[in-house]
């Protein structure tokens, strides 16, 4: 089985459960340390002549992450695309599941059934606290409705304000952010890599909670450890 990923997580699930399948993996493509395959550009701009030129058997994709164009050009060249969508962490273990079955996994791997009694066994948050995730500055961006870094929070006891908005994504500007008054603002670091230097200074007075990005919104092995990661950050921000 010959697999191109153009998807950062399905890259370091495939990777770590089936080594060797990988052929090609997006420039962003950051895990496992010392993935070698070859690099085909980015998840918005693939070099779709590359993948092709590299025969593979799948590529696989996610409607959010990747353009429908480059992936309609993928099949109109003959390969199969496989894409997913992933919304909660429910669904990321199901398409995790359908991913590595389509790329020849025979079982669930070790790290997949971990992840899945990690999330299990979190529990009931009697005392839940409101947040504003911003994703970007320059403009400002934070999580809106129907996203997986959202029900990820949310399954931690944070409830972010703007779950009900009509966008996904949608901009807000840093003085509305404040005067939603959230209990605390969380800051990733992706895709907009906020720091201690980079982000807090907007919300003064407001406990911020620096998170992984890679804990928040990837959907693959870092899943295992991703509730105890967040849950020490968001724990953090109260002091």
């Amino acid at each position: 089985m010959r697999v191109v990923s153009l998807v950062p997580s399905l890259t370091e699930a495939v990777a770590v459960t089936l080594p060797g399948a990988l052929v090609g993996a997006t420039d962003w493509c950051a895990h496992p340390a010392g993935l070698d395959v070859t690099r085909i550009g980015g998840t918005k701009n693939p070099d779709v002549d590359r993948i092709v030129a590299l025969a593979p058997d799948l590529v696989i994709a996610n409607e959010e992450e990747n353009r429908e164009p480059d992936l309609a050009a993928l099949r109109a060249a003959g390969l199969e695309v496989l894409v997913t969508e992933v919304r909660d962490v429910p669904q990321a273990f199901r398409e995790l599941a359908r991913v590595l079955s389509a790329c020849g996994a025979q079982d669930r791997p070790g790290w997949l059934v971990d992840a899945a009694e990690a999330w299990a066994a979190l529990p009931a948050f009697e005392e839940r606290r409101t947040a504003v995730v911003p994703i970007w500055r320059r403009p400002w961006m934070v999580l809106g409705r129907d996203t997986f870094a959202g029900d990820v929070l949310a399954r931690l006891g944070v409830d972010h304000l703007y779950a009900g908005h009509p966008e996904r994504y949608p901009r807000v500007s840093v003085d509305a952010l404040r005067a939603a008054a959230p209990d605390l603002v969380v800051l990733p670091d992706e895709p907009y890599r906020f720091t201690a230097d980079d982000g807090p200074e907007a919300f003064p007075g407001l406990p911020c909670a620096l998170v992984s990005g890679r804990h928040l919104t990837w959907y693959g092995p870092s899943l295992a450890e991703a509730p105890k990661a967040l849950g020490e950050a968001l724990r953090a921000a109260r002091r």
